[in-house]
């Protein structure tokens, strides 16, 4: 199963609609592991050290750094760019395929945006 790491200010109605759905999804918020107000190649390295692909709504910077680690040849879980501008329901929807049917590390040194 996929794990997740949600940006720091990635929308907390789609992680709350997430657990709704599936309890069980790996998520966890930058609030709750210690990065609130860290750079973002500083939440990339966490995540790629804890095997987390990052959902971000950032799609300004997060991609310039994500790119640079794949480039550089480190670990990068993946990244899941996703509009804000996105319905909610249909975010979930789209993450909990994701979930579902996806394997632990298919989407290393990928960037995916949502929806699709």
């Amino acid at each position: 199963m996929l794990k997740f790491l949600a940006d720091e200010n990635f929308d907390n109605t789609i992680v709350r609609g997430l657990f709704r759905r599936n309890p069980t999804v790996d998520i966890v918020r930058t609030q709750d592991v210690g990065l609130s107000g860290k750079d973002d190649p500083t939440v990339l390295e966490w995540a790629a050290q804890e095997g987390c692909v990052l959902l971000t709504h950032d799609v300004a910077t997060i991609t310039r750094y994500a790119y640079d680690r794949v480039r550089e040849g480190q670990p990068m879980p993946g990244v899941i760019e996703i509009s804000t501008d996105a319905p909610i329901g249909r975010v979930i929807e789209d993450v909990l395929v994701l979930v579902e049917c996806s394997q632990a590390g298919e989407l290393e040194g990928q960037i995916q945006y949502l929806p699709w």
